[in-house]
């Protein structure tokens, strides 16, 4: 039994710790810069155009959104007439 548990422990170690780390480009500063810049560009339009695109679809689903649910409501409040 314990010469189970110390392979076991032998093997989950050399898991963890065998793979190689990883080197990651740290942006966080240049992101600050960018964005703490003062040009006239609302924040959320700052990334770029996959944000100004993004920004597009969500006010466009928003107001769609929105105007369904009015109609909706409407038809809703005024029942059909029984023919």
């Amino acid at each position: 039994m314990y010469r189970q548990f110390m392979g076991l422990r032998q093997l989950s170690r050399r898991t963890i710790t065998g793979s190689a780390p990883r080197r990651v480009d740290n942006t966080v500063k240049v992101k600050q810069k960018q964005f703490q810049e003062n040009n006239g560009i609302p924040i959320h339009l700052k990334g770029g155009s996959k944000d100004a695109l993004l920004y597009r679809a969500t006010m466009t689903l928003t107001v769609f959104g929105s105007g369904y649910v009015v109609y909706e409501l409407f038809s809703a409040a005024m029942p059909k007439k029984a023919q």
